[in-house]
């Protein structure tokens, strides 16, 4: 699932991900492929949208992601050897061998895809994709599509959230591999966090794949395997400007007894085995040093052990990084941390000390990332893994592909769930902005209708609640579908991840706050026209069964 760049043609076999071929969906989109194709049906001309109800996490905003990877499916489409052996062997033993033929010959020549720009805001009902082309062709596209959008949207918004949370100046790192749905998740996962706002992964496949930068220290396990400054086999280091290594342990060992009396803690209570761990790590990444430091104790013995590696390593020309914390009162710890810091830098005269960074992790959400807000803390960088990579908040965005035309034909999907009724027909998106340069409706329309004007204006109906209506006058209207895929071929460079990031960081921008808003936040408009009102409408009731009462 690699995210470089797509020309128009070229096809992308090599980054694209090995799992996601024609057999990825659901048996019943075979044996309906397999009726149409009997029934004569599969060539006639189809319209499929694709969208969601409810905005994930009780927000009232959702992050576009996935579409790269659909342009790179149905480029890639088409139905193997192997594949036909094995569909013979599942399917009924009276399906016709003609169908299997049919089946090797598919691709999506024929298919046009209509799509909003990844890394937008969504919202509720809009169309993300519209698909047009054979029936029995975009039937079979429909559980691939839904895999590729659902997810990686629901990742993306809930990086977005916990970015908002933390604050823009908050570094954000996903650490989320191990606790991941399986290879796959893991790699989705860190992609689409990255799109979402997160600044890096600890996934090193990922790193390699999409060019997410890399972040990462050691864990407990590492401390742990030093039980005194015995299990310290190499003792020396090479100071930055240096000819010869030095003594750095013996640097290191006196520099704590420096570090304790300035503050007031007993050296002997720190744990020597943690002190050597830290020696080690130094050794080996002395312009990168970063220590775990709540092993054992934090305030006792972690925190003055990193000062002292910390001094002696400045002491040989190195500038260390900062430690982080992974257990107990995330925010406590870190005031405490940053006031060591800022007492030895004073009396030290070491003007860096006092801004050296403090990571926090341990099982964090986003109702903790408000929670530290407003208790204030000195919490610098937050790795984030459980409950971001595994969406816990919400598991599943809820995407749907609908049909809603045939032969011209606009079809609609009835049910006594409002939510569920669909909006018929082939239909454009336009986004109405006012006159702060923020967006105010999304606005669908019949594909014949005449698009909204900047400055006219036009009426926007509620789709099923009548006297839910207003008049906008848009001082912007930007039309939301563009034609990506056609007669075979891209019509247009898929964004590439940095890309991709990038509008879905403008897009948040432009979004009112109120919108963004973590508690209670404001509904964003998504209507419809007055004439595609009334034409829903009318089909509705042409469509529902009259009941007959006895």
């Amino acid at each position: 699932m690699a995210a470089n760049n797509i020309s128009n043609g070229n096809h992308d076999t090599q980054n694209s991900n090995s799992l996601v071929q024609a057999l990825m969906t659901d048996q019943y989109q075979i044996t309906m492929a397999y009726a149409y194709w009997q029934n004569d049906r599969t060539y006639e001309r189809a319209c499929f949208d694709l969208f969601f109800r409810k905005n994930p996490f009780g927000g009232e905003f959702t992050l576009y992601a996935g579409l790269s990877e659909c342009v790179k499916f149905i480029q890639n489409f088409r139905f193997t050897d192997s594949d036909i052996t094995y569909l013979k062997s599942v399917l009924p033993p009276d399906t016709q061998d003609g169908f299997f033929e049919h089946l090797r010959q598919l691709d999506c020549s024929d298919v046009e895809l209509y799509s909003i720009a990844e890394g937008m805001v969504v919202f509720p009902r809009v169309p993300l994709i519209r698909l047009e082309g054979p029936l029995g062709v975009l039937q079979l596209l429909e559980t691939p599509f839904l895999n590729l959008i659902n997810y990686a949207s629901l990742v993306a918004t809930n990086a977005a959230r916990f970015r908002m949370a933390a604050g823009p100046n908050k570094s954000l790192l996903e650490f989320g591999l191990r606790r991941a749905q399986g290879p796959d998740g893991g790699l989705t996962a860190s992609k689409y966090s990255y799109i979402g706002g997160f600044d890096g992964t600890s996934n090193v496949l990922a790193g390699k794949l999409f060019g997410i930068p890399l972040n990462g220290t050691n864990a407990h396990s590492m401390i742990m395997s030093f039980a005194s400054m015995d299990d310290l086999k190499c003792r020396t280091l090479q100071p930055a400007e240096g000819s010869y290594p030095v003594e750095f342990a013996s640097i290191c060992e006196r520099w704590l007894g420096e570090v304790c009396k300035l503050c007031d803690v007993l050296k002997e209570q720190t744990i020597k085995g943690e002190l050597a761990a830290f020696i080690a790590y130094a050794r080996s990444f002395p312009k990168g040093f970063l220590a775990l430091v709540d092993t054992y104790d934090v305030m006792k013995s972690g925190l003055v052990n990193f000062c002292a590696v910390a001094l002696a390593l400045d002491e040989l020309g190195y500038r260390p990084i900062g430690i982080r914390i992974d257990s107990g009162d995330l925010a406590y710890q870190s005031i405490v941390a940053r006031e060591v810091f800022t007492k030895l830098g004073e009396s030290l005269q070491k003007p860096w000390f006092p801004k050296m960074v403090i990571v926090a992790s341990n099982d964090i959400n986003e109702d903790t990332l408000l929670s530290l807000n407003q208790q204030g803390h000195s919490i610098d960088s937050f790795g984030i893994g459980t409950h971001l990579v595994t969406c816990q908040k919400q598991p599943a965005l809820g995407c749907v592909f609908k049909l809603v035309q045939v032969n011209e034909l606009p079809r609609i999907k009835l049910s006594h769930d409002i939510e569920k009724v669909t909006i018929p027909g082939r239909k454009q998106i336009h986004r109405l902005y006012g006159q702060d340069g923020r967006p105010l409706v999304d606005l669908m329309q019949q594909l014949d209708e005449d698009p909204p004007e900047q400055g006219k204006s036009v009426l926007c109906r509620h789709p099923f609640e009548e006297s839910k209506r207003a008049y906008v006058r848009p001082a912007k209207v930007v039309p939301l579908h563009q034609l990506y895929w056609k007669d075979g071929k891209v019509c247009q460079p898929i964004s590439s991840l940095e890309e991709t990031r990038a509008v879905a960081k403008q897009s948040l921008q432009m979004l009112r706050e109120d919108h963004k808003r973590a508690l209670n936040p404001t509904p964003y408009k998504v209507s419809v026209s007055d004439n595609l009102y009334q034409f829903l409408h009318e089909l509705w009731l042409q469509s529902a069964p009259i009941e007959e009462l006895h």
